[in-house]
């Protein structure tokens, strides 16, 4: 028997893969059919659908159109197992949502510390920030009111020079800070407290009743940052819908293991099967 017979007998048992434009042509038709319609929903990416058809096609070779159905089936479920991924992250983002817009959160997350507790925490930055970032802030906070300290001391000697050298000691936000109070007018300032002026000891006094009560607070809040993270993405839990979730992957998973059982023993059913009689 030439090659040609015997390709020819075994395409009629449907023993052997399909030629090339076979298979393009049957992939075009999956593409493009109703399945294929109503697995990606209209805000999803097609072409990403069309890439794991493309792979899953690739990897199985469908053989005629019950096996294409299958491979088909695969895809699908796939697919909807990507979007309980979504699901679960927009469950925990809405959860954070709620957390960040409510001031128990970060009442529950610091009611047993023993650190001091900051008069206000802003929730949603507390969620964004990092350890590293809770780390660094906290260094650059110490760094700062060590270099105010340093400016209260030298204001506190007999130096010369101390207003203009306690000045240059101070970080550059501080100075700044107190070149534009010096721009208010008397009428600015509450009833009980005095006007700052351009000596060594208004500096002296700003620094030590302003400033180092200032980075007090903002090392206080940043302590808090952790603590409060951690209440907000454990408020974020929401057991019920999770578990809906849950039983919904599980029955995907399911869906998912028969399909390719079935799709398996098909395809070992195909090779296994003898060729039919080549009739002279």
């Amino acid at each position: 028997m030439t090659n040609v017979d015997v390709a020819s007998t075994m395409g009629q048992n449907d023993v052997t893969v399909p030629s090339e434009g076979y298979d393009t042509s049957r992939l075009n038709a999956v593409r493009h059919g109703i399945l294929s319609r109503f697995t990606v929903l209209p805000w999803e990416d097609a072409a990403e659908y069309e890439a794991l058809l493309d792979a899953l096609t690739e990897e199985h070779t469908p053989a005629g159109p019950t096996e294409t159905h299958l491979v088909v089936e695969l895809a699908g479920v796939l697919w909807r197992k990507r979007r309980l991924r979504l699901a679960e992250i927009a469950t925990y983002q809405r959860g954070l949502q709620v957390a960040s817009d409510s001031s128990r959160t970060a009442q529950s997350a610091l009611v047993a510390s023993s650190a001091p507790k900051p008069s206000k925490i802003d929730v949603a930055a507390a969620i964004k920030a990092s350890a590293v970032n809770t780390q660094r802030e906290l260094a650059d906070i110490d760094d700062d009111r060590q270099m105010t300290l340093t400016a209260i001391e030298i204001l506190g000697s007999e130096r010369n020079r101390a207003y203009e050298d306690a000045l240059e000691a101070l970080e550059g936000g501080t100075r700044d800070a107190w070149a534009e109070q010096l721009t208010w007018k008397p009428e600015d300032y509450d009833t009980h407290v005095k006007p700052y002026t351009a000596d060594a000891a208004s500096l002296q006094r700003y620094l030590e009743s302003e400033i180092l009560p200032w980075y007090d607070k903002q090392r206080a809040q940043i302590i808090a940052q952790p603590l409060v993270r951690a209440q907000a993405l454990g408020e974020s839990l929401d057991p019920d819908k999770l578990e809906r979730l849950g039983r919904y992957e599980v029955h995907l998973d399911r869906k998912l293991e028969r399909t390719l059982s079935t799709l398996i023993r098909l395809q070992e059913l195909r090779r296994t099967k003898p060729p039919a009689a080549v009739q002279a």
